[in-house]
């Protein structure tokens, strides 16, 4: 008989960390779960207060090492004791990012659900000659990976994630279920004038006609900054008008002195710490996304700019890329916007169409399944099995290795299936 409550932990990561991608799965999958409240679900959002003691010691505090040291003592000693007095409050743990995966090891495993959105996070351990790391960082790495291997079932948000993590022999397949991310609402092509004015403001105002290029994401090396950059410089050649808009992390000093040599400075913005009506703007107001990552898992920029109706090009090869197909790829597509307003628009239209596949409604669902599989119970959603459907559907949406010489593709209704 299955118990009438469910109780649910979402194990969210600090905020102060800044991952707001991490941040926007455990908030949206937490106002989703709080609907299920009826059918016997009763969710918590747990996120500790962040503790602060080397940031507080004057001259040193402002430091990156200082802050480095608070984020190790509140990962690995104020949050597992956190979730040590919290274990007989709940039937499920849910930790939303596989960085935070050592926290299973003081939480009962069979009731712990992570959720695992690439590897990248365990190069140092996987492909240690590709990602040299420190013994220190490479035993916390491991103290990690041990945490996800832990957990009684591990979810990934596609099915390349998926698959590497099952060829590796890291996790067995049927610990492993596909449950793609979803898309909320606010990313639609339908303008929206008080947020348009307000991203207008925060761009300063192009040149009429100007043509934006818009990268969402961190600046980390795996993003590839310095392959975008060039990317940009070599489009001016065509379109002298674009300009790259950047939302995310700050660029690193290295990055800062590419796109000088490039000639973006002044064709360059940087914004972060945007809300989400803001950035759906930003999106709408784009030519095209550019997103030539080494990897990536589902990858929300990616949807999101398909919701709003703005073609995207992606990375399908690890390689560094040749920039001089980079740059075919983008400038047939600005010509296209530029000579064909319908071909564009179909174009728009296919993306949305696509993208609307994709809610946190079907993602909190299918977690739902997970969770009750967890204690036995069967569940009450009516969705069971519909997470391997969009598991396989949501394969093409990973930006993955490929053997084909194509650098870039821009997505389309054909490309995905």
């Amino acid at each position: 008989m299955r118990p009438r409550l469910l109780r649910v932990a979402i194990c969210a990561d600090f905020l102060q960390e800044q991952w707001p991608s991490m941040d926007r799965v455990a908030s949206l999958l937490y106002e989703e779960l709080r609907r299920w409240s009826r059918a016997g679900v009763i969710a918590s959002l747990v996120r500790p207060p962040f503790e602060r003691r080397l940031t507080r010691v004057p001259l040193v505090g402002r430091t990156r090492t200082a802050f480095s040291g608070d984020r190790f003592m509140n990962r690995f000693w104020r949050y597992p004791q956190t979730l040590e007095r919290l274990k007989d409050d709940f039937d499920v743990f849910h930790i939303v990012d596989h960085s935070y995966a050592h926290l299973a090891h003081v939480l009962p495993g069979d009731r712990t659900v992570v959720t695992c959105h690439d590897l990248d996070a365990f190069r140092s351990v996987l492909e240690p000659e590709r990602e040299r790391r420190s013994s220190v960082f490479r035993a916390m790495t491991r103290k990690i990976l041990a945490g996800l291997q832990r957990a009684a079932r591990v979810t990934c948000d596609s099915t390349a994630v998926r698959n590497e993590l099952v060829g590796r022999g890291l996790v067995p397949a049927d610990r492993v279920t596909v449950v793609p991310l979803g898309v909320t609402r606010i990313f639609a092509p339908v303008p929206n004038p008080a947020c348009d004015r307000e991203a207008a403001a925060l761009l300063r105002s192009p040149l009429p006609g100007a043509s934006e290029i818009l990268h969402v994401g961190s600046t980390v090396p795996r993003k590839r900054i310095d392959v975008l950059l060039r990317i940009c410089a070599a489009v001016r050649n065509d379109f002298p008008d674009v300009r790259l808009v950047h939302v995310g992390d700050s660029l690193t000093p290295q990055q800062q002195r590419i796109a000088s040599d490039a000639g973006l400075a002044d064709r360059l913005v940087a914004v972060n710490g945007v809300h989400d009506p803001i950035l759906a703007a930003l999106y709408r107001r784009a030519a095209l996304v550019l997103l030539p990552s080494e990897r990536e898992g589902f990858g929300l920029p990616l949807v999101e700019a398909m919701a709003s109706g703005t073609p995207v090009v992606a990375s399908d090869l690890p390689a560094a890329g040749d920039v001089d197909a980079w740059q075919a790829k983008v400038a047939a597509l600005l010509r296209e916007r530029r000579d064909n307003p319908a071909g564009w628009q179909q174009r728009r239209d296919s993306g949305c169409l696509r993208a609307s596949r994709f809610t946190w409604t079907q993602f909190a669902a299918s977690m739902v399944d997970v969770y009750w599989s967890l204690i036995g119970g069967a569940s009450p959603s009516g969705e069971r099995g519909r997470s391997a459907e969009s598991g396989r559907s949501a394969e093409s949406l990973a930006l993955q290795r490929d053997s084909s010489p194509k650098v870039a593709r821009a997505f389309q209704a054909s490309d995905i299936r």
